[in-house]
């Protein structure tokens, strides 16, 4: 009877201490590494004003300095390889990549640092920082939800989730000068899927 007891306590243990928390306070403190395999940076901009055309960026890099008292005084640092962007045509891809537009053999990397951070309610916030595309600084402003942490179930480290959106316009960006440019809308929708994992001391 006793071992049986013993058994349902060291499981309900294990249960509560790989449990997910939305409460900011539950994570540590530290500084976090951006996990690209399960994080994204979309994009997506209308099509002849009648469709959204979506595409991403395959390969990222980040670090997250995470202040888990007072989450508003935390940092984030991201960069996007240009030359991985993906959409469903092939010959887009061509197009997006050269000079014409995003120039990524002369800028292949995007950055976005913050520079705020404003909480909005329990899990959300406005994440302010420069973004720079094309060697163009101008300031955005993510909403950012905070979607959970617990410990990562592959690493074992704690790992915090993120889903932040925002719009920006492509001109800011000198992102002009395509023969189709006169199909495509001018904004921009970022969706952000971003998942970090506490790095080990």
């Amino acid at each position: 009877m006793r071992a049986t007891l013993l058994i349902c306590l060291a499981a309900a243990c294990a249960v509560c201490a790989n449990a997910q928390s939305t409460e900011p306070k539950q994570a540590p403190t530290g500084r976090y590494t951006l996990e690209t395999r399960h994080s994204q940076v979309l994009f997506a901009i209308v099509h002849q004003g009648l469709t959204a055309y979506h595409g991403r960026f395959d390969r990222l890099s980040g670090t997250l300095n995470f202040d888990s008292p007072e989450p508003e005084k935390s940092t984030v640092s991201i960069d996007i390889d240009m030359t991985s962007v993906d959409v469903p045509s092939q010959a887009l891809i061509g197009t997006l990549t050269d000079d014409t537009f995003f120039d990524a053999a002369k800028f292949p990397t995007a950055t976005f640092k913050s520079t705020s951070i404003v909480r909005t309610g329990p899990t959300t916030g406005k994440i302010t920082g420069d973004l720079t595309i094309k060697n163009v600084t101008k300031p955005v402003t993510l909403d950012a939800d905070f979607t959970g942490s617990r410990p990562d179930a592959m690493s074992g480290n704690y790992a915090l989730g993120f889903h932040a959106t925002a719009i920006i316009k492509r001109t800011d960006f000198a992102l002009t000068g395509m023969r189709w440019e006169p199909f495509v809308g001018d904004d921009v929708t970022l969706i952000i899927e971003a998942l970090f994992l506490q790095q080990k001391d």
